[in-house]
């Protein structure tokens, strides 16, 4: 039995700043009970997370998260922009943070990092076949330390409770699976 949308009421702006703009929303669901739940406004762009495998080794970087206030382990990623493909703002991505392009882009999987606050689609791919093609940095305020991690020990990554953000856990057990079925 497929369930019918609730019904938005209403849609205000409760804050807006220079990268979130929160809404507050009013829904009626089809029992007739009402809530009201906020959420970032959805934009309607993806983003990407690129997952470099070059020489046997993963190609990381890392870069400071105002969220946990710390410097987090991650994989290269980014918004698609205007007029990209995901393929496109990947490539982009991987040249802007690591130096590298791709030979090969697969995509693992698109997945919703919280899709109960916001659009927040991002599309995870895996760069085979790397070759050295810099691209001058993106939007980041501090240049990016890359770090080499062998592919080999993906077990003892996904095991670190330093390496704890949801969407690079997603990643590598995406790319476990990708590996296993070669």
């Amino acid at each position: 039995m497929s369930k019918s949308l609730p019904k938005i009421l209403s849609v205000s702006t409760l804050a807006k700043g220079n990268v979130f703009h929160i809404q507050s929303v009013d829904l009626r669901f089809s029992n007739g009970e009402q809530r009201t739940y906020e959420r970032l406004k959805p934009g309607k762009l993806p983003s990407v997370m690129i997952v470099p495998i070059h020489q046997n080794e993963l190609v990381m970087i890392k870069e400071y998260a105002v969220g946990p206030e710390r410097y987090e382990l991650t994989f290269p990623k980014g918004k698609v922009d205007e007029g990209e493909s995901p393929e496109q703002s990947a490539n982009r991505e991987l040249r802007e943070e690591v130096g590298f392009a791709a030979g090969k882009l697969t995509l693992l999987r698109s997945l919703y990092s919280s899709p109960s606050h916001m659009f927040g689609l991002m599309h995870v791919f895996v760069a085979e076949d790397l070759y050295p093609s810099p691209l001058a940095s993106g939007d980041e305020p501090e240049p990016l330390e890359v770090v080499r991690f062998p592919l080999s020990e993906i077990d003892r990554l996904l095991a670190d409770p330093d390496f704890a953000e949801s969407r690079n856990l997603a990643a590598l057990f995406l790319l476990k699976a990708y590996l296993a079925a070669r």
